[in-house]
C-alpha cells in the first residue's frame, strides 16, 4: 500500500486537529468597499456611501481587501501585493470594477485576473493578473460604460487598448506554505512589452482595523527590525516577522482613514491608511513614517527587460520558536519550498485526475477547482452592531432599524466561507452556497461539510426557522437547496473515506426541519401546497418582479418554487432513510417527508380537479399562475426554466433498503393500495431482475417527455453549449401582458439583460447557467437507472436520433464542459470574439469561469469569476461513474449514485 501523498497527509492533519493547515490562506476579499456591511448611510445606497475612490483612504469596519491577499482565519493581518507602473493616478491596491449605477448591466469588475492554482490546505496557490504599462483607464471605463444602454455591450479593459502592442506586464502571484504557520510570497513580473518597463512592486502587511471600533481593544504595532525584516505584535497572533531579499525601501503607515482628505476633518499627525499611495504616487515622504505603524510595505523598485521577468520574494512566519528567536530562511529555502509545494500539488491533482486522460480537459478542470478555492473568503457581520452603532463613534441613521434586514438581529458571523465571486458578490446567498458545497466535496469534503453545518447554526438561521438569503436582502428566499447539498456531499464523502459522516446528517435533519416548517408556514399562504417564493434566485426571469408586491394584489403562485419543496422534502426524506437504516426511530421524519412530496405532487398535478395545478396538460409544460384576490387565475405563459424545475424533483428507493425499514416501508405501501390518487404520481415499475425499485418525482414518463421534447429543442432550450433559462420561440414571439394599465414583457434574451429587474447585472432570459444544467444532468441520470435503456428520447429534437435518459445527461455534459474547451478553430466559446483572448498564447488557456454564458454563442457574462457555481464544470469533467478520489493508502471507491 502507497504512503498517503503530501498533500492528503496534510488534510489528513487538518482533519485531526494535529497540523492547522487551513489557518491561513487566501481568504482577503478583492471588493470590501460598496458592500452593505460598510454602508451606514440613511437612504441604505451601500455603492454612494463607500465608493472605489475612498477605499485607498478609508479605513473598512468590518474587513480587509487586497489584491492576492493572505490572511489567517479570522483577518486580523493581511499580507497582500500593491504595483506602480509609474503612470496611474492610484497605487494598485485592489481591483477596479463599477458600481451598479456605473456599469450598463450593473456593477462589473474591469481587470484582467485569474486563479490558476490552488490545494485544499493552501499550501500552495497561484493567481495571475496583468498589470497595463500604460495609465489605467478608469474614467475612461466609467464614462463609456455610463454612455452605454442596456442594449449595448459591456465596454471591458481590453477594449480600451491598454494592452495593445502587448505593453502589459503578467504579474504572477505564488503562495507556499513552508508550515501550518508560515507562507512564501513570490511575486513574479514578465514584461510581455517590445521595451524595458519599470514597476513598483510592494508586498505589504495591514492589520485589519479594529482599535477604532472597539476602543478598548489593544492596537497592533508592525515595526521595523532591520531594512529587510518586520515584526508584529498582536493581542491574539503570536509574533510574525515578514522578510524581504531584495534591495527595497521599507515604509510603514496607519490603516486608520483620512479624515482630512476625506471629510474635512482636522489633521491628527497620523500617517493615514493611503500612506503608501501618497508616497509613491505622489512623492509624498511625509505621509509615511520610518520605523512603526499597523501597515508596512517593502518596496520594490525594478526595471524588466522586454520578454524578461524578474521575481520579487518575501517570507511571513513566526519569529520565534520556542522562546527563541527564530532567523529569516534564506531566499534559495524559500525557493526550495515553492517548488516542493508546486510538485507536490501536480503530484495531488494528478491522483485525483486519474480518470481523466485528457490534458485540456485536466486543465480546465483544475483551475475550476482553484477558482473555488480562491473563493473562500472571511466574512464579518454583526447585525445587532452595525444597527446600533460601535462605542465612541457616531450612531447609525435610525432609519436602519426599520429598514435592509431588520428582523435578523440575532445575525453574528465571522468565519472564512466559500463566496460565490470574489468581486461582484463577496459575501454568501443560500442557494449558491449549497452548489459550492456539492463542488467543494470532490476536493475538499472536510470543507464542504462544514460549508452546510456553518451555514445552519444559530449564528445564521433565524429563530422562526428562515435561512437568510444574501446580504442585499436576508429576508428573501432563495432555492431551498441546502438538503440536496447535504446529501451529495454525505454521498461523496462517504465513499472517499469509507464511512459515512452520520454526526453531519443528524445536524442537517434536525436544522433543515426548522427550515422546511418555516417554508410551509410562510410561503404557503393558502395551505394548498403550491408556494409563493418571492426571489427564489431566478431574478428577473419571470414577467414581474418576484420580489416586490404584484399588480391587482395578486399572487403568484410558482412552478419552481413548488418543485424546489418537492425536492426539499425529497431530499430530507432521503437523509431520513440513512439515519433510519441505523436508527429506527427516524422511520417517522421519512414517513413525514414522503408524506409532505406527495402532497406537493398533488397540488402541481390538481388531481383533485380543483383548478389549482401548474401543469398546462395542451402544452405539455409547467407555468407560473397568477392569482387575484377575487379568486380569478391566470396562467403565465411564458417557457423558461421555471417550467423545467419539476425534472430536478426525483428519487428512487432500492427494495434492499426497503426490507430494512418496515414501518416506512409499510406507510408505502398503505398509500399505493388505499389512496390510489396519490398512488399514481408514483412510478412503480416492476423490472425483471432488478427487484421492485421504486420511483419517487414530481413526473410520470408521460410528462418527463413532454418537458423533455422543450427541453433538448434548439428552437426552445438546447444551445450548443446547454440549456437556455428561456425559450428561443420568445425572441419572434415574445410573452406581453397587459395588467392594471402596466405593460409587462419577456422576451428572450440571451445576453446581458436588457432589463433593469435586480439591477441588471445578471440575466435569466436566455443565457445558459450552469447550477440548472448540473442539476438536470444529475436528474437525467437518476431516471435513466430507474426507468433504464428502453426508455428513450429523441435528442436533439428534429435530429430523428433518439437515445436514453443516460444518453441525453451524457449530451448534456458535452455540451456544458466545451463552454471552456476548443473546438475545431482552437476557439473557446467561454472567451467570445476576441482575437487577443482567443489567439494570444499569453490569454488563450487562461479560463474565466464566468456567471453565465451566451445562450447561443457560449461566450462568458456576468461576474467573470464566479467560479462558486460556475466550478460545477469540474464535476462534469469526470467521467460518468467515476471513481472518487481516495487516499493513495486506500481502495478507490465508485461516486455515490446521486
Amino acid at each position: 500500500m502507497k504512503p498517503l501523498n503530501a498533500e492528503e497527509s496534510r488534510i489528513r492533519a487538518s482533519r485531526k486537529h494535529s497540523g492547522p493547515w487551513r489557518q491561513w490562506g487566501p481568504f482577503v476579499s478583492e471588493r470590501q468597499w460598496g458592500t452593505v456591511r460598510e454602508d451606514y448611510s440613511t437612504d441604505g445606497n451601500a455603492w454612494n456611501h463607500f465608493p472605489f475612490d475612498h477605499a485607498h483612504c478609508r479605513a473598512y469596519r468590518w474587513g480587509e481587501d487586497g489584491l492576492a491577499g493572505w490572511c489567517d482565519a479570522k483577518q486580523y493581518l493581511v499580507l497582500s501585493l500593491a504595483l506602480w507602473n509609474g503612470k496611474d493616478e492610484l497605487l494598485k491596491e485592489r481591483l477596479f470594477g463599477l458600481t451598479n449605477g456605473e456599469g450598463n448591466h450593473g456593477e462589473d469588475v474591469k481587470e484582467l485576473y485569474w486563479y490558476q492554482d490552488a490545494v485544499p490546505s493552501h499550501a500552495w496557490q497561484r493567481m495571475l493578473y496583468k498589470y497595463p504599462q500604460r495609465a489605467f483607464p478608469y474614467a475612461k471605463l466609467r464614462a463609456e460604460n455610463t454612455r452605454r444602454t442596456r442594449l449595448d455591450r459591456e465596454y471591458e479593459l481590453i477594449d480600451t487598448g491598454v494592452f495593445d502592442d502587448d505593453r502589459y506586464f503578467d504579474v504572477t502571484i505564488d503562495f507556499a506554505k513552508p508550515d501550518p504557520d508560515s507562507v512564501v510570497m513570490r511575486i513574479t513580473v514578465a514584461n510581455r512589452g517590445p521595451e524595458a518597463a519599470a514597476i513598483t512592486v510592494a508586498p505589504q502587511l495591514t492589520f485589519r482595523n479594529e482599535w477604532t471600533w472597539t476602543p478598548a481593544r489593544e492596537k497592533p504595532s508592525i515595526r521595523r527590525l532591520d531594512d529587510h525584516r518586520v515584526l508584529t505584535h498582536h493581542r491574539v497572533l503570536p509574533p510574525l516577522a515578514l522578510t524581504a531579499y531584495a534591495d527595497c525601501e521599507l515604509l510603514f503607515c496607519e490603516n486608520e482613514s483620512n479624515g482630512p482628505a476625506l471629510w474635512n476633518l482636522p489633521d491628527t499627525g497620523l500617517r493615514y491608511k493611503d500612506g503608501f499611495h501618497e508616497a509613491i504616487v505622489r512623492g509624498d515622504r511625509g505621509a509615511v513614517a520610518a520605523d512603526t505603524g499597523t501597515k508596512a510595505a517593502f518596496i520594490h523598485r525594478i526595471t524588466v527587460p522586454a520578454g524578461e521577468e524578474r521575481s520579487v520574494v518575501v517570507h511571513l512566519g513566526p519569529a520565534n520558536r520556542g522562546g527563541e528567536p527564530t532567523p529569516p530562511p534564506t531566499q534559495q529555502e524559500c525557493l526550495n519550498w515553492l517548488w516542493q509545494r508546486r510538485a507536490e500539488a501536480d503530484e495531488w491533482w494528478n491522483h485525483l485526475q486519474t480518470a481523466l486522460d485528457d490534458g485540456e480537459k485536466r486543465a480546465v478542470q483544475r483551475q475550476a477547482f482553484a477558482g473555488l478555492l480562491w473563493s473562500k473568503q472571511f466574512y464579518h457581520f454583526d447585525v445587532r452592531r452595525w444597527m446600533d452603532g460601535d462605542p465612541g463613534q457616531p450612531p447609525p441613521p435610525v432609519e436602519r432599524k426599520r429598514g435592509r434586514n431588520e428582523h435578523w438581529r440575532h445575525f453574528a458571523v465571522r468565519r472564512v466561507m466559500a463566496m460565490p465571486d470574489t468581486w461582484e458578490y463577496p459575501w454568501f446567498a443560500a442557494w449558491d452556497h449549497a452548489f459550492h458545497a456539492v463542488a467543494y466535496a470532490r476536493i475538499d469534503p472536510d470543507f464542504a461539510k462544514r460549508q452546510i453545518s456553518e451555514f445552519l447554526t444559530d449564528d445564521f438561521i433565524h429563530p422562526n426557522g428562515a435561512l437568510p438569503a444574501y446580504e442585499w436582502a436576508f429576508d428573501d428566499a432563495n432555492p431551498p437547496l441546502q438538503a440536496w447539498a447535504a446529501w451529495r456531499v454525505y454521498q461523496i464523502d462517504r465513499k472517499a473515506k469509507g464511512s459515512g459522516d452520520l454526526d453531519f446528517l443528524i445536524h442537517v435533519l434536525n436544522r433543515l426541519s426548522m427550515n422546511f416548517t418555516w417554508w410551509v408556514n410562510r410561503k404557503d399562504k393558502d395551505g394548498h401546497n403550491v408556494f409563493e417564493g418571492g426571489f427564489l434566485g431566478l431574478d428577473n426571469i419571470g414577467v414581474f418582479d418576484r420580489s416586490r408586491q404584484l399588480p391587482l394584489g395578486g399572487t403568484l403562485q410558482q412552478a419552481d418554487g413548488t418543485a424546489w419543496m418537492g425536492m426539499y422534502a425529497l431530499s430530507l426524506m432521503r437523509i431520513a432513510i440513512e439515519l433510519a437504516l441505523h436508527w429506527p426511530v427516524y422511520q417517522d421524519l421519512a414517513t413525514k417527508f414522503f408524506e409532505h412530496f406527495l402532497q406537493i405532487a398533488e397540488a402541481m398535478t390538481d388531481v383533485r380537479g380543483c383548478g389549482r395545478g401548474l401543469w398546462d396538460e395542451a402544452d405539455g409544460f409547467y407555468y407560473d399562475v397568477l392569482r387575484f384576490p377575487d379568486g380569478q387565475a391566470m396562467p403565465l405563459k411564458i417557457t423558461s426554466a421555471v417550467g423545467l424545475v419539476p425534472l430536478f424533483c426525483v428519487e428512487t428507493l432500492e427494495p434492499e433498503m426497503l426490507e430494512r425499514l418496515p414501518a416506512f416501508a409499510s406507510r408505502l405501501e398503505w398509500v399505493f393500495r388505499f389512496r390510489p390518487e396519490l398512488a399514481g404520481l408514483v412510478s412503480r415499475w416492476n423490472e425483471p431482475g432488478r427487484g421492485d425499485r421504486r420511483l419517487l418525482s414530481l413526473l410520470r414518463g408521460h410528462r418527463m417527455k413532454s418537458l423533455l421534447r422543450k427541453a433538448f429543442d434548439p428552437n426552445h432550450f438546447l444551445s450548443p453549449h446547454g440549456l437556455r433559462g428561456l425559450s428561443r420561440a420568445h425572441r419572434d414571439r415574445p410573452y406581453e401582458l397587459d395588467l392594471g394599465g402596466e405593460r409587462f414583457s419577456v422576451r428572450y434574451e440571451p445576453g446581458e439583460g436588457e432589463t433593469g429587474l435586480f439591477g441588471g447585472n445578471s440575466n435569466w432570459r436566455g443565457p445558459i447557467w450552469m447550477p440548472l444544467n448540473y442539476l438536470l444532468v444529475e436528474s437525467l441520470e437518476k431516471f435513466h437507472r430507474y426507468y433504464g435503456d428502453d426508455f428513450r428520447v429523441e435528442c436533439p429534437v428534429g435530429s430523428g436520433q433518439t437515445t436514453t435518459l443516460g444518453g441525453a445527461a451524457a449530451e448534456l455534459r458535452t455540451r456544458l464542459t466545451r463552454l471552456f474547451l476548443r473546438d475545431e478553430r482552437g476557439h473557446r466559446p467561454v472567451l467570445g470574439s476576441n482575437p487577443k483572448l482567443q489567439r494570444d498564447p499569453h490569454f488563450r488557456d487562461h479560463i474565466p469561469f464566468f456567471e453565465y454564458f451566451h445562450g447561443d454563442s457560449g461566450e462568458g457574462l456576468g461576474a467573470r469569476a464566479q467560479t462558486g457555481w460556475s466550478a460545477m464544470v469540474g464535476k462534469l469533467l469526470f467521467p460518468v461513474g467515476d471513481t472518487v478520489a481516495a487516499p493513495i493508502g486506500a481502495e478507490p471507491a465508485v461516486e455515490a449514485e446521486p
